[in-house]
């Protein structure tokens, strides 16, 4: 039986694509350029051909010792001086003469410090054009330790985004410590002193029972509406129209 033409043609082609493969991995292609262990090297020794930038933060302990220790038991514990004050591999080398970055205008802390709001619950944050307009963060805040000079006594200056929801609310009026009860602590250290919510169904039938004392807020028979569920299970608190 003779084979088609096609067939044949197909074969051809097939082998010496895989003739070339062949040929070209095996000896076109040098056995270097396969090796891990010749990658491996060349990139050390490409990364410690560049000159070094960041002097780390042993050395800047070394001759900064107080602003170190003030930082270490402070709010920017995490942050490695160089975050602040950029690469400073050449001021170890020359102190005198090659001073490190130090940001003394508004431009640097509102990088992290304006409001966002993906930024987690509890994290500082302002509004840079109504804070202290004009003046640099460091006017009031130092920044090895930035305490503020006052415990902010709104809740609005880490809940700016439940705020703007509360404030086109029917519980606009409403003071936020109606509803929680905030110690102290949580001023200093939100997260380890969250303040309280409501935990029953009868604290918001305070206001919304039938047959309570409030006579403009909307009324529900807590025996039959919600079942055993919590109200603000259902409802935003902060925006509690119905569902």
């Amino acid at each position: 039986m003779r084979v088609p033409d096609q067939i044949v043609r197909l074969g051809i082609v097939t082998a010496a694509i895989l003739v070339a493969a062949v040929l070209v991995r095996f000896v076109l292609i040098p056995p270097a350029f396969f090796s891990t262990k010749l990658h491996r090297s060349s990139t050390v020794e490409r990364e410690v051909a560049k000159p070094i930038s960041f002097a780390g933060a042993v050395a800047c302990r070394e001759c900064h010792e107080e602003e170190f220790e003030r930082k270490e038991s402070g709010y920017h514990k995490t942050l490695a001086c160089e975050t602040c004050h950029g690469p400073s591999a050449r001021h170890t080398e020359d102190p005198l003469e090659v001073k490190p970055y130090a940001p003394r205008d508004r431009k640097f802390c509102p990088v992290c410090h304006a409001y966002d709001a993906s930024r987690p619950t509890g994290f500082p944050q302002i509004n840079p054009s109504a804070h202290n307009p004009l003046r640099a963060c460091i006017t009031c805040h130092n920044p090895h330790d930035p305490v503020p000079p006052e415990t902010p006594r709104e809740c609005s200056a880490c809940h700016a985004q439940i705020a703007r929801s509360k404030e086109v609310s029917s519980h606009a009026l409403l003071p936020c410590a109606t509803c929680h009860t905030v110690s102290r602590q949580h001023r200093i250290s939100p997260r380890s002193a969250p303040p309280s919510k409501p935990q029953t169904r009868e604290f918001c039938g305070g206001c919304h029972a039938t047959g309570s004392e409030n006579p403009d807020a909307p009324k529900v028979d807590l025996a039959t509406h919600g079942d055993n569920y919590l109200c603000w299970q259902c409802h935003y608190p902060h925006l509690p129209e119905a569902r």
